[in-house]
């Protein structure tokens, strides 16, 4: 297993993804789906809950792995004293089923290589019924059947499927894993070769698209290319991330599921896709937010399946031991029935900035939008639990009311520039009634800053994004001060701390990592506040963080320097690529946003 989370390198097909170490093993797959059960969970236990490993049998001296240029196929080259062999891994797109694609191909010398397959499905709890076959051997549990396809001879050990075979310059050996219900015959496994031209084909094709330029281009590149890989393909909706249970804090109790959508990343992802000219992701994410909420405005939840399903329900995994011991390990996500009212104005400005940025319009779009913000009109000055997802009591959080104040303003905005219909009269006396509101209760003198909810002094870094979405100017000393306090208080090392939890509350007595994404959003209000020379290199910082790969995880420990939090996350690459955006040139989506 690998040791460390920036140990690993993502691969996909834009509807399940497997994680795969340096030492060459993957320790975590889902499929079919992103959410489903991993029949591999090695990663959130040991060895026997499952493993898929092909690597030199003696000691590997060096590994150098790369993703090739414009593609999601990874190649890890390992080194020993027999000579050297390169492990290509993929995921094949538009294949008959889900399939996992390694080829061995030899380099130097002669290495004796060596397969070990442990399936176990349900989460690593279940070992499945294996017989050979063809070429290979299936695998069933319940209903899941999975296929190992190879022209190696193997055999069973322990539980597992072994291959060894002797790998020698410009030899091939190709190893296929596919998925289908255990219920209908399988389709004909894909071929290893055609099936890597087939993917280098779609994901260069992909990135052509792009029409980012500046010197951050090829950075930024590649956190797109992670989060097209993030997104399910059948519905469009954008997953937090591919993985459970990573810890916020390794020992902490801080470990979530985020292979769902969150609503509160919409704006930032539409952003994101449409700088860099994804039109059709762009219009396919807007498309799901709105069939993901259609139903009441006060059932809005902050978080969905990936086709929109509402019922996330958590549950612990209890014979799963944890990412180094961090127990427990959840699936599900009890979050989703919390009230987070920031949702609305993430959701209607996500909205206005697609009907200005030129996106098809869509019929019902506006009948909902005009629904959620009558909805907003009426439950603004109720207390929320804000956007942390805070297990604790509700309460009037600062965020939550600025982002009340959002959904109002854009949808004020969208009468004035696009003829819709609403009552302009009323909606603004309550933009005008939260602005004042705010101004009075969370900004405190003391501090000098907007606090976290009122009656607080602590701080909160979601408050940079005061001036981003056009609260206040950037301009105003209360943003200044802000900005400056954050600074002051949530900085750890140059990144940026979310807050710092209350332990009575929070049941912990030393503060999570620091989080990526809020880090990105100091260089965007640094940007707007003309302090241009910082960002930058805040953000030179940031990208350099970083992984071999170009990968980042939700949060980094400046003390132990390493990921926390799971990986990759969506929300990490959407922040850098627009961050990347508002150090290159004035028009970024930081001044846009602010002037929708």
């Amino acid at each position: 297993m690998a040791s460390r989370i920036e140990d690993y390198a993502l691969i996909g097909d834009c509807q399940s993804a497997a994680l795969v170490g340096r030492d060459g093993s993957i320790d975590w797959l889902c499929l079919p789906r992103f959410d489903s059960d991993a029949c591999f969970a090695s990663l959130l236990g040991s060895p026997d809950n499952g493993f898929w490993k092909i690597a030199p049998k003696t000691p590997v001296r060096k590994v150098r792995r790369a993703y090739r240029p414009d593609t999601l196929t990874l190649e890890t080259e390992m080194e020993t004293d027999e000579g050297i062999i390169v492990l290509v891994d993929f995921m094949a797109v538009n294949a008959p089923s889900p399939s996992v694609v390694r080829i061995v191909c030899g380099k130097e010398g002669a290495v004796n290589v060596r397969m070990d397959l442990a399936i176990r499905c349900g989460y690593g709890k279940t070992v499945p019924w294996v017989r050979a076959a063809n070429g290979g051997i299936v695998a069933v549990a319940g209903p899941d059947l999975l296929r190992l396809s190879t022209p190696t001879k193997t055999h069973g050990e322990n539980l597992s499927t072994v291959s060894e075979v002797l790998v020698k310059p410009k030899e091939r050996i190709p190893f296929v894993l596919d998925w289908s219900a255990s219920h209908l015959t399988p389709p004909k496994a894909v071929n290893a070769e055609d099936a890597l031209m087939d993917c280098e084909a779609f994901w260069r094709k992909w990135t052509a698209q792009c029409t980012l330029e500046g010197p951050f281009t090829d950075i930024a590149k590649r956190s797109l290319l992670t989060l097209k890989a993030l997104t399910y393909a059948p519905t469009g909706g954008i997953v937090a991330a591919p993985t459970t249970s990573l810890p916020e804090r390794i020992g902490s109790v801080r470990n979530w599921d985020y292979r769902f959508c969150w609503v509160r990343d919409a704006t930032f992802s539409l952003y994101s896709l449409l700088h860099a000219g994804y039109t059709d992701e762009a219009r396919a994410w807007r498309d799901w937010l709105l069939r993901a909420c259609a139903g009441a405005p006060s059932q809005l939840q902050i978080l969905y399946g990936l086709a929109g399903e509402r019922r996330l329900v958590e549950v612990s995994l209890e014979w799963l031991e944890g990412y180094e011991q961090s127990r427990p390990v959840r699936i599900g996500n009890a979050a989703a029935e919390q009230l987070q009212l920031d949702v609305y104005g993430e959701l209607l400005d996500t909205m206005h900035l697609g009907r200005k940025s030129g996106l098809p319009a869509n019929a019902t779009s506006w009948a909902l939008e005009r629904a959620l913000v009558n909805h907003v009109v009426k439950a603004w000055q109720t207390p929320d639990h804000g956007i942390w997802e805070v297990r604790g009591p509700a309460r009037h959080f600062t965020h939550s009311k600025v982002m009340c104040w959002v959904a109002v303003d854009r949808a004020i905005k969208s009468v004035e520039q696009w003829n819709v219909e609403g009552p302009l009269d009323r909606w603004r006396a309550v933009r005008d009634a939260i602005h004042q509101d705010v101004c009075a209760n969370a900004f405190d003198p003391s501090v000098g800053a907007f606090v976290q909810h009122y009656g607080s002094t602590a701080l909160d870094a979601s408050l940079l994004l005061l001036p981003i979405v056009g609260f206040l100017p950037p301009s105003d000393p209360r943003v200044i001060g802000t900005v400056d306090a954050i600074q002051r208080g949530l900085v750890r090392d140059g990144l940026v701390l979310r807050y710092v939890p209350e332990p009575a509350v929070e049941g912990l007595t030393r503060h999570e990592g620091t989080f990526l994404a809020c880090s990105f959003w100091l260089v965007d209000a640094l940007v707007r506040l003309g302090r241009d020379r910082e960002a930058r290199d805040l953000f030179e910082r940031l990208v350099a963080l970083r992984n071999d790969v170009g990968l980042l995880s939700e949060e980094y420990d400046p003390i132990e320097r390493r990921f926390l939090g799971n990986f990759p996350q969506a929300l990490s690459h959407v922040a850098l690529v627009n961050s990347a955006l508002n150090v290159s040139r004035q028009s970024g989506p930081a001044r846009a946003r602010s002037t929708l």
